[in-house]
């Protein structure tokens, strides 16, 4: 039975020690009871610091080593605080924000802490889209000068999947940046977004003519489009709120070195959108910022002043 706040009140009633914090962080991380990553014995002895010591080796182990939360100097009270508001502002937040609400004296520790917690909301080994999935490009950018479209120059190419639900309706979605919008780049993004056999819908442009020799099924919806239908809906959906949100959250700013990781943001918030409680989405990314391997402060290239 998963356990999570479902207000603000009942937040802070319950995280006000790092006590309960730490023990909240072991029963996610270590769901049928602790088990020593050297020696794999499950007996232990609570230490008065927190750490857990093996009975059989002797060896010493922290519920927060090997998590996003390694070698912090913060208190996890404080971690568990920013961490909520970023899950319950239903549009994102920015560092600006996370600073200000936190009261951190650095930008760069609220802007630290935002791009690791960004990189905990892809769950390592998520499933694949499957079912019938539409696929199209957007690029992502300021306005330059130079070719538009396809090869535009100056801006990052977003391949987009969205999983189709019903007429209408959207189910999950994936993206991903490419490098360009050839065969070799699509391909090796289907690969990671796309479960093998499910059926994908595109246009006709010839960066998808490998999708059938992959193991998928295609369906080019049409070869040309003409000025006022829309061939794939769900995916210009998809492209048109996260720029909307990416202009209203960021002010547009999203560094190309990063940008990965702002779609990253958006498919989590995207995926759980139907979710009645913002505490579901506080318990995941809490449950999988103890699955994903350390983030080191000198391997977060700052690319803009303020996102």
């Amino acid at each position: 039975m998963k356990d999570y706040p479902n207000t603000l009140i009942e937040f802070e009633q319950r995280f006000s020690t790092e006590e309960v914090c730490r023990e909240y962080l072991e029963t996610l991380r270590w769901s049928e009871g602790f088990c020593c990553p050297r020696c794999g014995n499950k007996q232990s002895w609570r230490k008065a610091t927190g750490l857990h010591e093996c009975r059989q080796c002797g060896y010493k182990a922290s519920v927060i080593a090997g998590t996003i939360f390694q070698d912090t100097k913060k208190p996890l009270t404080l971690w568990f605080r920013a961490i909520w508001h970023i899950t319950s502002q239903k549009y994102g937040v920015n560092a600006l924000g996370i600073q200000r609400i936190l009261g951190f004296g650095s930008y760069r520790t609220a802007w630290s802490w935002l791009h690791k917690l960004r990189r905990a909301m892809v769950r390592p080994g998520r499933d694949r889209l499957s079912g019938v999935v539409q696929l199209d490009e957007t690029y992502v950018g300021g306005k330059k000068p130079g070719k538009r479209g396809r090869g535009a120059g100056g801006k990052q190419l977003v391949l987009i999947a969205a999983q189709e639900n019903g007429v209408k309706q959207i189910g999950r979605i994936r993206l991903f940046v490419i490098p360009d919008a050839s065969a070799a780049s699509i391909d090796k993004a289907v690969e990671q977004m796309i479960e093998p056999g499910t059926l994908i819908k595109t246009d006709g442009w010839n960066g998808y003519e490998r999708l059938k020799k992959n193991g998928y099924e295609h369906e080019i919806v049409r070869e040309e489009s003409t000025v006022g239908d829309d061939i794939l809906p769900a995916c210009h959906r998809v492209a048109s709120l996260f720029k909307r949100w990416l202009l209203g959250t960021l002010q547009g700013g999203a560094g190309h070195k990063n940008l990965q990781y702002f779609l990253d943001e958006y498919t989590f918030r995207f995926n759980r959108r139907t979710s009645k409680s913002r505490g579901m989405l506080f318990y995941r990314l809490i449950e999988q910022a103890v699955m994903v391997e350390p983030v080191l402060v000198k391997d977060l290239k700052e690319t803009v002043k303020k996102v």
